[in-house]
């Protein structure tokens, strides 16, 4: 294993708590259906695998095409909701200080649709820390196939080996593993209402900022 070099994080649930925004969104659409709204806790669970996934969560008793008209209702109230209310999560600034300064490259690595990525790290002013950002739409597949993060690593001239991905679920676990890159999780986020303990990684930090002190100056294998 080699030291790090390039670091992708995620995005929902690892940089930011975007829940209020995605259940305002989602609460919108319902209504404008004529359904119960959900609570907060409840649309957290929804979360993780892209807005497709969600409304079928917040619709399951409605055929393919119902949901796909409902995806629709969705994206136009979250575009109005989008970073109107999410949230950095302790350490997030913290930490991309210290892979600032310790030299390393990063990106964002998220399922969410790319129309809504860059609006979201704009309204949150993250988007001058990071290089790039892979969306769940920008490539033919999405977290937890391996693609994004092989990408993101081609794009910054690391191999899988030197780049760390900090993420908040199993798919990101798994993309990585496949990847071949080494991975840490964050137990604060979203990972579809499961405890992160059983998740095949190589640490579980409080934070991006306890993160960062892992890796600093350090060959990986030394710490995992």
């Amino acid at each position: 294993m080699k030291p790090i070099h390039s670091v992708t994080i995620d995005l929902d649930g690892t940089l930011l708590d975007t829940v209020p925004d995605l259940a305002a969104a989602a609460n919108g659409m319902m209504r404008e259906l004529g359904r119960a709204e959900f609570p907060l806790e409840l649309v957290a669970s929804f979360v993780g695998r892209g807005i497709p996934k969600l409304v079928e969560r917040c619709l399951p008793d409605l055929d393919a095409a119902a949901v796909a008209a409902a995806q629709d209702i969705f994206r136009r109230h979250y575009t109005i909701e989008n970073g109107r209310r999410s949230t950095l999560f302790p350490g997030v600034l913290e930490g991309l200080r210290a892979f600032r300064a310790a030299g390393l490259q990063l990106a964002v690595i998220t399922n969410k649709a790319a129309a809504f990525t860059e609006p979201l790290l704009v309204a949150t002013q993250l988007s001058p820390w990071f290089g790039f950002a892979v969306s769940g739409d920008s490539l033919p597949q999405k977290k937890p196939h391996p693609m994004q993060l092989l990408h993101a690593c081609q794009r910054m001239g690391t191999t899988p080996a030197e780049n760390l991905h900090i993420g908040d679920s199993r798919h990101d676990a798994v993309a990585a593993r496949a990847a071949g890159c080494p991975v840490f999780i964050v137990p604060y986020g979203y990972n579809e209402g499961e405890d992160v303990q059983g998740i095949d990684c190589d640490a579980i930090v409080a934070s991006l900022a306890e993160a960062a002190r892992r890796i600093a100056g350090t060959d990986f294998r030394k710490i995992a």
